[in-house]
């Protein structure tokens, strides 16, 4: 069977008409008709019914060019990577991050990806919001926590622990919480969402889990305002260890229940489950996806030695 058939069949479906198709193809309309009637005569069945006014699909046609056109869309992917495996690695690649991820993780990473592929270039947009991929044109996106849109492929990379944290001087003022109940008479410094306020989901390095909705007069949507917030002496909040390393070791924040961390803070690389994706975007998604993984590794086993009496958590 000749593929060049099978493709201006495809073409007149997808067109709508022999002339639109033969458009496209840049090809006599008497070429297209002739490669339909000789593919028709190949298979030994009608594909299509044609009328004065419009095309037609048999039942045989349809059954057809479902099978053949994802064939012909897989060579096509198949011929594209290719190409740009020949060509190397080059264009745009655009990238969505959380600002506190982006300036401690994703920076290096994509500097270190540009050094390597220097005709690659990455647009870095960091954004607390959760931006629509498809609709605005983004590769991939990092993202904490749980994924819910179901038209985008979400690769766990890692689990960030995280902590309690307040400054020295909200301390000084009101006192360290010595259990979990304490938290009821301080001020909690809270991250916001468009669905509400976060709900702590604690669990102890005994085991224990309890789930706390955090009071306080201060919320943001953005982990570097809470960050500041705390180190204002706004109250306590829960921020990712990371994120605190360098104001703990100066003792400008302090970490309280220390044996509690919050569960669930997953770490993805998220982008659209589309067909076709370039070859540069597959390999700077394996080269993010690694490299955050062995950061969120490095921060697990840290926390884990810290508490010799709890295994590191689980990452896939």
């Amino acid at each position: 069977m000749d593929l060049n058939h099978v493709s201006a069949f495809v073409r007149v479906v997808e067109e709508g008409s022999f002339t639109a198709a033969a458009r496209a193809l840049k090809l006599p309309k008497s070429s297209v008709s002739r490669s339909i009637a000789q593919l028709e005569q190949d298979l030994g069945v009608r594909l299509l019914h044609r009328t004065t006014r419009k095309l037609h699909l048999t039942d045989a046609g349809m059954a057809f060019h479902n099978r053949v056109s994802r064939a012909l869309a897989d060579i096509d992917e198949a011929t594209s990577a290719t190409s740009d495996l020949q060509r190397g690695l080059r264009g745009k690649i655009r990238l969505s991050a959380p600002l506190d991820l982006g300036v401690w993780a994703v920076a290096g990473i994509v500097a270190r990806f540009v050094r390597s592929h220097p005709e690659v270039n990455i647009e870095v947009r960091l954004s607390s919001r959760l931006v629509d991929l498809i609709a605005e044109g983004f590769d991939l996106a990092v993202r904490a926590g749980p994924v819910r849109d179901e038209s985008l492929i979400a690769r766990r990379v890692g689990d960030l622990e995280a902590g309690l944290y307040a400054s020295a001087r909200y301390l000084a003022r009101k006192g360290a919480p010595e259990t979990i109940a304490d938290l009821a008479q301080h001020d909690c410094v809270v991250f916001d969402t468009d669905r509400g306020p976060l709900r702590w989901h604690l669990r102890s390095t005994s085991g224990e889990e309890q789930v706390i909705e955090p009071r306080g007069a201060i919320s943001a949507d953005d982990v570097s305002f809470l960050k500041k917030a705390v180190l204002a002496g706004g109250g306590i909040a829960f921020l990712p260890r990371f994120f605190c390393a360098r104001e703990e070791e100066s003792q400008k924040i302090v970490r309280v229940l220390p044996e509690w961390c919050l569960s669930g803070s997953i770490l993805h690389v998220v982008y659209p489950s589309a067909r076709y994706v370039p070859q540069r975007v597959v390999v700077f998604r394996e080269y993010l996806s690694r490299e955050l993984g062995k950061i969120a590794r490095r921060c697990t086993l840290a926390e884990a030695s810290e508490h010799g009496s709890r295994a590191p958590a689980a990452v896939s």
